[in-house]
């Protein structure tokens, strides 16, 4: 029997082997900084926890809840030794205390400048309410360090054709006006429209060099 061959950097991920590794309340807790991570951020309820287990193809990967503001914790996941998703908190409602919400902040701020394999930043936005504040803090967090971003319209199956078109049109107006990297999808965690698509981005990502990504700080 032939050994298992290691996996190539420059491979496909492997969506299907995406596994739970670890949930880190500090930076400090996240596995060694080699390698490469694609971070996941969305507002409570935007649909972020579908859109994982949408690209990986696993149902019960991220835990979804009815809850806001559930995740409060830096959760990643594995596709393989040298590759990483990583799901980012998700807060602003009340339900989620203050001091918890300014923990987060700093923590968040400094995960952005001092993750040398950070890769590129996913936002997934409910396309009925986009932009909102929280989503704007995150691509400015991105942008401090000119990191991509890629901009997922989730639940876009909640619109009509024409609407969601027009939503997306909308939002890439939006974005164009901010420097940097930021592109726009519609996406369906429901019938999967999209996901091919959001996969692609990801791969893109992962598969780059650290010397092909701007470096972080210090």
């Amino acid at each position: 029997m032939k050994p298992p061959q290691k996996p190539r950097p420059g491979g496909a991920p492997a969506w299907s082997r995406a596994a739970f590794l670890l949930a880190a309340h500090r930076l400090d807790q996240l596995p060694p900084d080699q390698g490469a991570e694609v971070a996941f951020a969305g507002r409570s309820n935007a649909g972020k926890s579908s859109a994982i287990n949408a690209l990986t193809g696993q149902a019960g990967l991220a835990r979804i809840s009815k809850t806001p503001g559930r995740t409060q914790q830096l959760v990643v996941f594995t596709l393989d030794p040298q590759r990483r998703l990583v799901d980012l908190p998700g807060y602003g409602y009340a339900e989620v205390p203050e001091a918890l919400r300014a923990h987060w902040g700093g923590t968040l701020a400094r995960y952005f400048l001092e993750r040398a394999s950070l890769r590129g930043l996913l936002i997934a936005m409910d396309i009925r309410h986009p932009l909102r504040d929280y989503d704007r803090i995150m691509l400015d967090l991105a942008g401090s360090r000119r990191l991509p971003v890629h901009v997922l319209l989730t639940k876009a199956d909640k619109l009509g054709r024409g609407q969601g078109a027009q939503a997306l049109a909308t939002v890439r107006r939006a974005l164009a006006e901010r420097d940097g990297d930021v592109s726009v999808q519609l996406l369906s965690s429901t019938t999967g429209d999209g996901v091919p698509a959001a996969r692609g981005v990801v791969a893109g990502w992962l598969a780059k060099r650290q010397d092909e990504v701007p470096d972080a700080p210090g």
